[in-house]
């Protein structure tokens, strides 16, 4: 047992009049300790379900953010552009189809930077995860070592950080969120990490309200980020509604300067329609390369509603509706498609290259 960590969990869980907020240092130093096992599996469990109904400080999941920053996997700079950084819920989809595997690779084939990150299924919710997404589309992120996916990111601009690999203390917290039955404030943080070394555009899906400010103030406080966009998109992702109002919040990364609230009306543009219904994976990926072919129906237009949002927002495109334009002309001019084997290729290489280095020791 941890003399140390027991402190630190009877300040958050001693009750909804006792209980105090850790501080920043104090919240890293929790953090660290149950990535590094030093606590025991029962004072983690009891932390992770005090600190979700306590709920977290945006203080405290700077802290997280600070041990995350600290012990887990980062990749490095390959231009000035600070890549954008999708933050998306790891337990999935499961009841809407997810387009970010295709916004990414729209704007990587504009030449700009994404980032994404993700572990296999897991609680709650155990939707399908980008991991599998990508396997759909003929790219298995899952065998890469950090170093290998770091290649893939400089010669594509389009990096996955897949946690079973690249950051296995974290992946070792999951059986945690099985048996509470509960997202830990560590499902929050990970709408706000970046695992990169460098200043990045963060841009965190949300579902309830509260949660919007609460990451606003994490970012602020932990100074790394360029600019902050914060979506209420479809479960909680980063995917633009289009059967509402999209909701949808620009943070200046400035103390003092006030958030930009905007609201995106897909009819509009022409993009409104019902929402795409989740379909298996294997389905899924059919559909996406239908999309890159030049077809493709309300899967296009969800495309084309989400690429040209992003590509209005990392500053590629001057108006949404130029952005919407300049995805149509990537998907339309097969820029995307091509793309989508670039990073195939890059994936088979860094996967043969590794496997080589290793028959050769």
């Amino acid at each position: 047992m941890s003399d140390a960590f027991r402190e630190l969990l009877k300040l958050v869980g001693s009750g909804a009049h006792t209980s105090k907020h850790l501080t920043r240092a104090q919240a890293a130093a929790a953090t660290a300790m149950m990535l590094q096992q030093e606590a025991t599996p029962a004072q983690i469990g009891a932390f992770m379900i005090a600190h979700r109904i306590k709920r977290p400080t945006s203080e405290e999941l700077v802290g997280l953010l600070d041990t995350y920053n600290r012990l887990g996997p980062n990749l490095t700079p390959i231009g000035a552009e600070p890549p954008i950084v999708f933050g998306i819920p790891y337990d999935g989809r499961s009841r809407s189809a997810p387009f970010a595997p295709l916004t990414a690779l729209i704007l990587t084939a504009a030449k700009y930077p994404a980032i994404l990150h993700g572990g296999r299924r897991m609680p709650t919710k155990y939707g399908v995860p980008l991991v599998d997404l990508w396997q759909a589309l003929g790219v298995d992120w899952t065998p890469l070592s950090l170093a290998c996916t770091q290649q893939v990111f400089q010669q594509t601009r389009l990096g996955f950080v897949y946690q079973p690999q690249h950051f296995p203390l974290a992946e070792a917290l999951v059986s945690y969120r099985e048996q509470i039955g509960k997202r830990p404030p560590l499902a929050t943080l990970e709408l706000v990490w970046a695992p990169y070394r460098g200043e990045v555009l963060m841009v965190s899906g949300y579902v309830h309200p509260p949660t919007e400010e609460r990451l606003q103030q994490t970012c602020l406080l932990e100074g790394g980020y360029r600019r902050l966009v914060t979506v209420k998109g479809l479960e909680g992702s980063c995917d633009l509604p289009r059967d509402r109002t999209g909701i949808i919040c620009i943070h200046p990364m400035q103390p003092g300067l006030e958030p930009e609230r905007l609201l995106s009306h897909p009819r509009d543009f022409g993009m409104d329609g019902s929402e795409i219904a989740v379909v298996p994976t294997a389905e899924w990926g059919d559909r996406i390369r239908a999309v890159l072919a030049g077809g493709g129906g309300e899967w296009q237009q969800a495309a084309l509603w989400n690429g040209g949002f992003y590509l209005w927002q990392v500053g590629l495109c001057a108006t949404l509706a130029e952005g919407i334009e300049r995805a149509e002309a990537l998907l339309s001019s097969g820029q995307v498609q091509q793309q989508l084997q670039r990073l195939q290729g890059a994936v088979e290489r860094a996967k043969g290259a590794a496997e080589a280095a290793l028959g050769g020791v």
